[in-house]
């Protein structure tokens, strides 16, 4: 049924204590300096390799802790990128340059051919799609996309990446003292980069390779391993769609905590990767409280098996929650068990048009009062969006014109108590003057459509021009202001700036496009939006990650001792940084 409410009320020791020490000990006690050896690589290649900063580096000492740079040095340094300063007009937000990893050789592929026979592609058409990014905007040069099954799989090919050059240090032809301190220097020259890719709808550069990293796919690992019935846990592989996951649960009268637009594409492995909210955090929360185990692949190769599904464990750490949102940089997550709610009997979507963002917020606290624990979404949209989704998709407003629009979903057991308080909230908010119009949709068909309005406008914005996306998190009260001020700062810059999101958890996308790739438009944004979000205290990424587009703003929302730490943390997992390069952590963190 579809109803017109206007017709009716309705994130040394010395060098004899080495020789002496069994391999193992020595070689533990070199991965825990590992992040003093990673800086103290860089000045052991041949300095023809680097870049004329780099090659100046003063000399390493090995004893000095994790050293941190300033917020305020880190801020600095970003302006004067984006103003040209120095004679530099790079972004931020572009690719660095490439690390000294290793590129493929016949060996390696033989090898991987060897565990993946049929799955190790090289095909440049094949491999073409992988390298791109969903927007378009990034751009990866590699060469094979490796398509495993299993987590043995995923564990076998990063074991080949460490142990293929120790091998080779180990047969040559020199003393054990003599491998033990050229091993690194020549081993981690040899590195493979691995770049994890799930469904690749990622918005922000995290998900495609920026050089030549192998793309390890988690595509063809899309097994249901188990369902509880009685828990409602689902225990499945990193591969699997989201959509997927969603029909199978439905079939057995529960749903996923998570919904998004890019569910028919995106993996579920790539969702915990990157920590992503949607459509029903207001209701369910994040994933983060929903993920109740992963299985995972360190860097080394070795499987990190945390995949429970109990729903209370107060043993030690909660490791899993590190690598939720951690963007592939810590592992590869090869399989998930999460909790899923019970399916609802009655789900109901209003579609309302406001004429102010006040009676916008207003209308959120009358929602959230009158609806209370069957509120399951509180999303909105302005008046770009709607104009976006009529003149590229052909999407008609289903009410009159309005400068905002909101769409409420409610999900319950009782279809007549759900109705009736659905009901008195209307009329509540039609008397008051909150909102000038709307539609209640109750029918799947009508429900979908309605929906439509919001989840495509992302695919709207994409026919619009170049798209520049900030996903920001900010509190409720400061949400639209910064697409007011962003359009007063830009002026005649952009074609179009729009606002649409997730009121209820206070999550703005801001898009800005132009006809074309503008560099004097991205420095007109940037860094002003993360100035702006920085005076409200809010979050420069609240469900899209950082990738290679954000990993250098990160010091706007996190102080510097805090990202020094997580360099500790991905030092310590992977001191060869072979897991997803150039992302999340930014560039000039000081080691």
């Amino acid at each position: 049924m579809l109803l017109k409410i206007s017709d009716s009320s309705c994130c040394p020791t010395c060098f004899l204590q080495l020789v002496l020490l069994p391999v193992p000990t020595v070689m533990a006690g070199l991965f825990q300096r590992a992040l003093r050896l990673r800086t103290a690589l860089r000045c052991l290649y041949d300095y023809s390799t680097l870049s004329r900063s780099t090659a100046t580096l003063s000399p390493v000492d090995f004893h000095r802790p994790f050293l941190t740079c300033s917020s305020e040095q880190v801020l600095a340094s970003t302006r004067k990128l984006h103003a040209g300063a120095e004679g530099s007009k790079v972004s931020p937000s572009a690719a660095p340059e490439r690390l000294p990893f290793c590129r493929v050789t016949e060996e390696d592929l033989a090898f991987f051919r060897k565990i993946l026979p049929g799955r190790t592609i090289v095909d440049p058409d094949l491999v073409e799609p992988s390298n791109v990014d969903w927007l378009k905007s990034v751009r990866g040069s590699s060469e094979v996309l490796l398509r495993p099954q299993t987590t043995e799989e995923v564990s076998q090919i990063l074991r080949w990446m460490v142990t293929k050059s120790t091998e080779r240090c180990l047969s040559s032809h020199q003393t054990f003292s003599h491998v033990l301190f050229s091993s690194y220097s020549y081993c981690n020259s040899r590195n493979l980069a691995v770049n994890p890719q799930g469904g690749n709808t990622g918005l922000v550069g995290g998900s495609v390779p920026v050089y030549d990293e192998l793309i390890l796919s988690t595509s063809l690992m899309n097994k249901i391993l188990n369902f509880d019935s009685i828990s409602g846990v689902l225990t499945c592989q990193a591969g699997c769609v989201l959509e997927n996951l969603s029909f199978y649960l439905e079939e057995r009268d529960y749903i996923m905590p998570l919904d998004l637009g890019a569910k028919g594409s995106c993996q579920i492995g790539g969702n915990v990767a990157t920590n992503a909210g949607g459509l029903r955090l207001l209701r369910y929360g994040s994933l983060h409280g929903t993920v109740l185990g992963l299985e995972l692949v360190l860097a080394d190769g070795q499987v990190l098996d945390c995949l429970s599904t109990l729903r209370k464990d107060n043993t030690g750490y909660d490791l899993k929650q590190l690598f939720i949102g951690s963007e592939g940089t810590l592992g590869v997550i090869t399989a998930v068990s999460i909790l899923c709610p019970r399916k609802p009997k009655s789900v109901n979507v209003v579609f309302l048009g406001c004429e102010t963002f006040e009676q916008l917020l207003k209308t959120f606290q009358l929602c959230k009062g009158m609806l209370g624990e069957i509120l399951s979404a509180f999303e909105f949209l302005d008046s770009e969006c709607m104009r976006l989704l009529n003149t590229h998709l052909k999407l008609p407003n289903p009410i009159s014109d309005c400068p905002f629009y909101i769409v409420i979903e409610t999900s319950g057991s009782d279809p007549t108590h759900d109705a009736q308080k659905l009901h008195n909230f209307l009329e509540e908010a039609m008397t008051s003057s909150l909102v000038s119009d709307g539609t209640v949709a109750t029918e799947e068909a009508k429900i979908k459509a309605l929906w439509s309005l919001r989840e495509r406008v992302t695919e709207a914005l994409t026919h619009d021009g170049f798209t520049h996306k900030y996903d920001i998190s900010l509190p409720v009260e400061r949400i639209y202001q910064l697409v007011t001020d962003m359009r007063k700062h830009l002026g005649n810059q952009a074609k179009s700036v729009v606002g649409y999101g997730h009121v209820g958890d206070g999550n703005l996308h801001l898009n800005v496009t132009s006809p074309s790739k503008d560099p004097a438009l991205l420095a007109a944004i940037e860094p002003f939006v993360y100035e702006w979000t920085a005076s409200c205290r809010g979050s420069i990424s609240a469900e899209h990650g950082l990738g290679l587009k954000k990993r250098n703003y990160i010091y706007y929302s996190k102080q510097s001792q805090a990202v020094a730490l997580m360099g500790n943390i991905k030092a310590m997992l992977d001191p060869k940084g072979i897991l997803n390069p150039y992302k999340t952590l930014p560039d000039n963190l000081k080691q």
